[in-house]
């Protein structure tokens, strides 16, 4: 997940006047998807432990194969098995960087920040076991959304929930199968448009104005948030108006260019404090089992570790399963191995890094703000970035903002598919979509709804509960064709046509 409310502009009359029309519709539809769970003085969201549970439900059922089944993985994504007259638009590769354009983002940077304020460097360690375990998950629903997929006679692929969740909740009935899979479109609907493409539109323009000199920089004029909203639009409308090929082509450039830049400038800081390291892995593993810790002992640290995982790798939302499900491919099961490296690059990888940069630079805002939270994330990720040089910050504010980007364009064609699927896929009901979300990218840079993206934030998890149920549902045949494809690998028969897996829609066994 990718929010943090950062406000582009002076909040106008127009925002006060949405803001509070929409609060006690926000207030309520979130008290009832972040139904909170009270231990003690603790207090988490209920969905979160929908999550965990369900990953670890997984990852049991599965016997543990996003260990068992890296190297499988890689070698997919390396193409080993892949041929030419596959079926889908986009590589492995490619499916995987798109989705991945979705997840890594400020989830990564400021959502870790707040984790260790909240929780101590202990937080760290249960974030990557959350991680590890979200893989499963993962694992689950692109393979599904590959399995249930349907290729139209322009060869545009249309997969993920809207097509396996009817299938799951088909035993209910067929009104309430819709009902359920309708209510699902809608949340990510909501979501794209306004969550990922206001939100991330709003949170890109702070950045380039604060890297740009702030209220006093290039972007101060009274026009200047509207013209960088236009000029914005127009790079997300060359993007999202090729669909998820052109998305691909930007995003396997895009995301891979980011990791590395982030990763790199991570190393720099761990280089420059290469002393502390021992010291903060320490702190880490010492903070995640202290019973007297910063945030209610053991307990309160796994949950603060816990939810940031869940709010960053949206393993269990039903998002991923839409880009993967553009893969070219004749055995669904394929795409889930390569998509279960995606909490892993996102969570243990990206997160952890973020962590030790920001502890091993020990900076005094991050000392002052141990247990605190009231330092927003970003903030202790760019002293920590100062330690390397003054100007460091200003890089990793372009940073951000290009994972803001890549984080719009993902999301853009996750709400077309929700359109899609709510609408029909006529080419105008198509442009009518593309055009709203041009229009909310110019809107979300000159204000800030924020009771309208909580409401959006909240819709994104209504998600989870129906997507989860849907995989709990629908396992049993991702085991059967995990178990078959295993064999054929085995069997050195991966290559031939003859033996891939049917695509066909069938009722869970």
């Amino acid at each position: 997940m990718n929010s943090l409310h950062i406000t582009a502009a002076p909040v106008s009359p127009v925002d006060d006047a949405i803001n509070s029309w929409f609060d006690p519709i926000a207030t309520w539809f979130g008290s009832i998807i972040f139904f909170p769970i009270t231990i003690g003085e603790l207090s988490f969201p209920f969905v979160v432990l929908w999550l965990i549970f369900a990953a670890l439900a997984f990852t049991v059922y599965f016997g543990v194969i996003q260990a068992r089944g890296v190297k499988l993985s890689l070698e997919i994504i390396r193409g080993k098995f892949s041929s030419k007259s596959d079926p889908g638009e986009v590589t492995h590769f490619q499916a995987l960087a798109s989705a991945l354009s979705g997840t890594v983002g400020l989830g990564n940077i400021a959502g870790v920040g707040v984790a260790i304020a909240l929780g101590g460097p202990g937080a760290t360690f249960w974030m990557i076991v959350a991680g590890l375990l979200g893989m499963c998950t993962k694992f689950v629903e692109c393979t599904l959304g590959v399995k249930y997929r349907e290729i139209d006679e322009n060869g545009v692929v249309h997969g993920g929930p809207f097509k396996y969740l009817p299938v799951a909740f088909r035993r209910f009935g067929k009104p309430v199968a819709s009902v359920l899979t309708g209510l699902f479109a809608i949340a990510i609907l909501i979501f794209g448009v306004v969550g990922g493409g206001m939100f991330q539109a709003n949170q890109t323009f702070a950045q380039v104005r604060t890297a740009t000199g702030g209220e006093d920089g290039l972007l101060a004029g009274p026009f200047a948030s509207l013209i960088f909203g236009l000029i914005f639009a127009a790079l997300v409308a060359l993007v999202i108006l090729g669909g998820i090929r052109s998305i691909a082509k930007v995003t396997d450039k895009l995301v891979p260019g980011m990791a590395i830049f982030y990763v790199v400038s991570c190393l720099l800081v761990l280089g420059l404090n290469f002393s502390n390291i021992p010291a903060a892995i320490g702190e880490i593993f010492a903070g995640a089992f202290n019973p007297q810790g910063v945030a209610g002992g053991i307990v309160g640290v796994m949950i603060i570790g816990f939810q940031r995982s869940a709010f960053s790798n949206e393993a269990g939302i039903g998002s991923a399963p839409i880009a993967h499900s553009a893969v070219k491919t004749r055995r669904p099961i394929s795409e889930g191995f390569v998509a279960l490296l995606e909490p892993f690059i996102d969570t243990v990888i990206v997160c952890t890094m973020t962590a030790l940069t920001i502890i091993v630079a020990n900076q005094e805002s991050y000392r002052e703000d141990l247990g605190a939270g009231e330092i927003g994330g970003v903030a202790l990720a760019s002293d920590a970035f100062s330690t390397v040089a003054s100007w460091y910050p200003v890089l990793l504010a372009i940073a951000v903002a290009l994972f803001a980007f890549s984080t719009l364009i993902t999301w853009a064609y996750y709400g077309e598919q929700a359109w899609g699927f709510l609408f029909g896929r006529a080419k105008a009901s198509v442009t009518v979509f593309r055009t709203l979300v041009c229009v909310f990218v110019v809107i979300g840079c000159v204000a800030t709804f924020s009771k309208v993206v909580e409401f959006a934030d909240a819709a994104l998890f209504m998600c989870a509960f129906i997507n989860i149920l849907g995989l709990y549902m629908l396992m049993p045949v991702v085991k059967k064709e995990m178990k078959k494809y295993l064999a054929d690998r085995k069997a050195g028969t991966l290559n031939d046509p003859d033996t891939a897996d049917a695509v066909p829609v069938e009722e869970p066994a």
